[in-house]
């Protein structure tokens, strides 16, 4: 099911949004359509990604486990050179 939103663009930017779905191959209305679908994910992984650190760091101040940088740096580059 599809709604309709109404959106207002300045002449400039709905003559870029022109340019730039022609050069993409695709009509206006589908341009701007993936372009807001890109940014609810880009924003929607953000939100993840700052619950993930949040988590995380949660959990080392719970335990007080850390790790060194000069161990840490240690064992990526073991682990690069395939050790």
């Amino acid at each position: 099911m599809t709604t309709t939103t109404t959106i207002r663009l300045t002449k400039e930017l709905k003559a870029r949004i022109a340019r730039a779905a022609e050069r993409a191959g695709k009509t206006p209305h589908s341009f701007i359509l993936e372009a807001i679908a890109e940014k609810a994910e880009l924003v929607e992984k953000r939100a993840d990604f700052d619950a993930e650190a949040d988590a995380r760091f949660a959990r080392i101040v719970e335990s007080g486990r850390t790790l060194a940088w000069t161990d840490l740096r240690h064992y990526l580059e073991a682990h690069l050179a395939g050790k």
